[in-house]
C-alpha cells in the first residue's frame, strides 16, 4: 500500500480509477503542488482565492507550532483536577467540536459535547455534576450564537449552584474576537488564543482541537507526533505521496461523474472519523455548483456503500473492504493531516477555493431574521396535513396532502437522476438517537445517496455544500416539540425558539435555491419518530 511506511496509506483498489488518477497525480507533482502547499503558497488556487488562502494555510505546520500548547493544557488540567474538577463540557460548533469529539472518543476519554440548540440535550448536560464541571467555550469568530447561548445558560446554572462560574469557563477563540474581549473583561479562568491563520475545518491540531481533548485526558502530544511523522511525506513532490494519490483519485472520480464520496469505517480504530471528514470535504469543496459530497454510512455493508452507483466513490477508512474503491489507513493525527492536504489539493483540481464558505452565512441570516420577528415562528405556519403525531409542512415540490407515506412518496419522486437526499434532524442527538435509522431505511428504499445530519450541527458542516455544491439534492427536515424549553439569559429567545428558527431559516434558503424541502414536525417525538419510520418501511416498500 503506497505510503504505508510513513504512517498513512492510500490504496486505490479500483484499477480503472487508478488509471484515471495517475495522470492527475503526475500533473500535481510536475506543478510541485505538494511542496508549495507545505510551504504555504497562497497562489495554488488562482488569483481570486489568493487573498483568502494567504491567511488560511498555517495548518500545514501545526505539528510544530502547536507544541507550546501541551504544557499549558497539562498545567490547567492539573489545577482543575486538584480542585476536584474533572468533567469537561465543550460548547462549540463545526470545527470547534467535531475534532475534539473524534479525538476523545478514539482515546476513550469522556467529553460532553454541546453542538446543539435542543433544550433537552442541553438540559441533560446541565444535570451533570456541576461541582466537577468546567465549560470550554470554543468559537473562532467569537460570535457563534449557539455557543454564546450555552455560555449564558451555564453561567446562570453555576451561579444558582453557588459556584464561581468565571473560574469554570475556559475559552478558545481567535485573537481580537468578541469572545476574547469578553473573556478578558469578565475574567474567565483561562483563554487560549488559536492561530488566526487556520480555518475552522482545518483546526483539529490547533487549540480548538487540542484544548478540550487534552483537558478531558486525551494524549494530544501523541496526536501531534503522529502528524509530524507524515508531514514531510505529504509535502513531497512524489506521485506516491498519499495526499496526492487521494486527491487525484477523488478528482478523477468527480470528473467521471462521481461527485459523492461514501465513507465507511472498516476497522480503522478511529471513532467517528467520517463526521469530522464530512465537514472538511463538504465545506471545502461544495461551492460554485460543484464539489464532493461526503456521505457517512454505518459500515462497508451499508446501503450506499456496498451498492454504490456510478455517482459515488466508496472509500474505506481502514483496510480495503466491501466495495471500496479507495482505502485510507493511518493513525488519527496522521489522517487529520493527510485529509487536509488531500482536500486542499482536490480543491485545486476542482477549480475552487477550498478555504472560503460563501453560502454558510445565508442560513444564519435567515434564522436571525426569524428571531427578530417572532410572529413568523408562531402558529401562522399551519401544516398542510397531519397524520398522527406528525405535522406535514410542504414547500417546494410537493402538495403535502394525504397520508404520511403518500407525502413521502411524492416528495422523494422530486429527486433528480443521480441526486441525493439529505435528512436533517433538529432533535436531541442522544435521546432521539433512533432517528438515525432513517438514513438506512430511506437509502434502501429510494436508491439515493442519503446523508444524515443533526441540526444545527450540520449547518456548520455540510450546509455549505447544500447551497453551493451540486444542485441535485432534496431535503427532508424533521423538527419536534420539546417537553421543556430553556431560557437563554439576557436574550429575547429560548433555546427551543432558536432551534426552530434555525430549521426554518435553512429551509427558507434552500427553497430560495429552488430545492425541494419537506418539513415533518413531530408533536410527540417518540410517537412521531415511530410513525415516521413505519411510514418509510411500509409505505415505501
Amino acid at each position: 500500500m503506497a505510503g504505508e511506511e510513513t504512517g498513512v496509506g492510500v490504496e486505490i483498489v479500483d484499477a480503472a480509477l487508478e488509471g484515471k488518477a495517475a495522470p492527475l497525480a503526475d500533473r500535481l507533482v510536475a506543478d510541485q503542488v505538494p511542496s508549495k502547499l507545505a510551504a504555504q503558497d497562497p497562489a495554488l488556487w488562482g488569483a481570486e482565492a489568493e487573498s483568502e488562502a494567504s491567511i488560511r494555510l498555517s495548518w500545514t505546520s501545526l505539528h510544530k507550532t502547536s507544541r507550546p500548547l501541551i504544557g499549558e493544557i497539562e498545567a490547567l488540567r492539573g489545577e482543575l483536577e486538584a480542585e476536584g474538577v474533572d468533567r469537561v463540557v465543550l460548547a462549540g460548533m463545526g470545527g470547534s467540536s467535531l475534532a475534539p469529539e473524534v479525538i476523545t472518543a478514539t482515546e476513550g476519554v469522556a467529553l460532553t459535547v454541546l453542538d446543539t440548540t435542543d433544550p433537552g440535550q442541553v438540559a441533560d448536560a446541565l444535570a451533570g455534576d456541576l461541582e466537577r464541571t468546567v465549560l470550554v467555550v470554543s468559537s473562532k469568530s467569537g460570535g457563534t450564537v449557539e455557543t454564546d447561548s450555552h455560555r449564558r445558560i451555564f453561567l446562570r446554572a453555576f451561579a444558582d449552584a453557588g459556584i464561581d462560574g468565571k473560574q469554570r469557563i475556559v475559552v478558545v477563540t481567535d485573537p481580537g474576537s468578541p469572545l476574547a474581549e469578553l473573556s478578558e473583561a469578565e475574567g474567565y479562568r483561562k483563554v487560549f488564543l488559536a492561530d488566526p491563520n487556520v480555518g475552522g475545518r482545518y483546526s483539529a491540531l490547533t487549540a480548538f482541537g487540542l484544548v478540550p481533548s487534552g483537558l478531558a485526558g486525551a494524549d494530544v502530544a501523541r496526536l501531534l507526533d503522529q502528524a509530524a511523522s507524515v508531514a514531510a511525506t505529504l509535502g513531497a513532490d512524489d506521485p506516491a505521496n498519499p495526499a496526492v494519490r487521494l486527491a487525484a483519485a477523488l478528482g478523477a472520480a468527480h470528473a467521471d461523474g462521481a461527485e459523492k464520496v461514501v465513507l465507511a469505517d472498516t476497522g480503522s480504530g478511529i471513532a467517528g472519523f467520517a463526521d469530522w471528514a464530512e465537514q472538511l470535504i463538504a465545506e471545502s469543496t461544495g461551492k460554485q455548483g460543484t464539489g464532493l459530497l461526503p456521505v457517512a454510512v454505518e459500515g462497508p455493508d451499508a446501503t450506499g456503500f456496498a451498492d454504490a452507483k456510478a455517482d459515488a466513490t466508496p472509500v474505506a477508512v481502514g483496510p480495503a473492504a466491501g466495495s471500496a474503491k479507495l482505502a485510507v489507513t493511518g493513525s488519527l493525527g496522521a489522517q487529520f493531516l493527510l485529509w487536509e492536504f488531500a482536500t486542499a489539493i482536490a480543491g485545486r483540481l476542482l477549480g475552487i477555493n477550498p478555504f472560503d464558505q460563501p453560502d454558510v452565512e445565508a442560513a444564519k441570516k435567515a434564522a436571525r431574521s426569524l428571531l427578530d420577528d417572532p410572529a413568523k415562528l408562531g402558529g401562522g405556519e399551519a401544516p398542510s396535513t397531519v397524520d398522527g403525531a406528525v405535522e406535514v409542512h410542504a414547500t417546494v415540490g410537493t402538495s403535502g396532502d394525504g397520508k404520511l407515506a403518500d407525502v413521502l412518496r411524492e416528495f422523494l419522486a422530486t429527486a433528480p437522476e443521480n441526486g441525493y437526499l439529505a435528512v436533517q434532524v433538529y432533535l436531541d442527538r442522544l435521546d432521539d438517537a433512533s432517528a438515525a435509522l432513517l438514513r438506512t431505511e430511506l437509502a434502501k428504499r429510494t436508491g439515493l445517496q442519503t446523508t444524515f445530519g443533526w441540526g444545527p450541527r450540520f449547518l456548520h458542516s455540510t450546509g455549505q455544500y447544500h447551497k453551493g455544491g451540486h444542485q441535485n439534492g432534496i431535503f427532508l427536515q424533521i423538527t419536534g416539540a420539546a417537553e421543556a424549553d430553556l431560557e437563554v439569559p439576557d436574550r429575547p429567545y429560548t433555546l427551543g425558539t432558536l432551534q426552530h428558527a434555525q430549521a426554518l431559516g435553512d429551509g427558507q434558503v434552500l427553497v430560495e435555491h429552488g430545492r425541494p424541502v419537506l418539513r415533518l414536525h413531530l408533536t410527540d417525538r417518540a410517537a412521531g419518530l415511530a410513525e415516521l419510520v413505519r411510514a418509510v418501511q411500509e409505505g415505501l416498500a
